[in-house]
């Protein structure tokens, strides 16, 4: 008899091939499922990237072209306030009114630079601020994403 108990033991006959084969094949389709799920879910991060550099480089070029407007106009207007004091002094008749002159016109383009450099300040704020609104905006958006989740 203690040989039929080890027979037992050792039975195969419990095992079924079909039981295993259907397990593998659920396992299998559980597996393609989260493997199509998690490809969507990059796909769709990776275009949301891909976007999000785009605008911030559209930006970053519409800045630098706006700063580089502002650069040209702060230099033509101080070239031309430089010729027009220039053709001042050509007239000038006295040492006095020489001093006089270029009291006033260093009094004024300080006052001209103090108030560039407040535009050029403002515009390179806006600037900053439009080359970092779309990375703001796709940072908010993951924090609700995973605030979600």
């Amino acid at each position: 008899m203690a040989v039929k108990k080890t027979d037992d033991v050792f039975s195969f006959a419990a095992f079924d091939p079909a039981k295993v084969s259907d397990s593998f094949r659920e396992f299998a389709e559980k597996g393609a499922v989260q493997s199509k799920e998690a490809y969507s879910k990059l796909k769709t991060a990776t275009e949301d990237a891909t976007k999000v550099v785009e605008a911030t480089l559209e930006n970053a070029q519409a800045g630098t072209v706006e700063l580089g407007l502002a650069a040209i106009d702060a230099l033509r207007t101080n070239a031309e306030s430089s010729l027009s004091h220039m053709e001042a002094l050509l007239g000038v008749k006295s040492v006095s009114e020489l001093f006089e002159l270029q009291t006033a016109f260093l009094r004024k383009q300080a006052e001209v630079v103090v108030e560039q450099a407040k535009t050029m300040q403002e515009a390179t704020r806006k600037v900053a601020e439009k080359v970092a609104e779309p990375g703001k905006s796709a940072a908010e958006k993951a924090l609700k994403t995973f605030k979600a989740a």
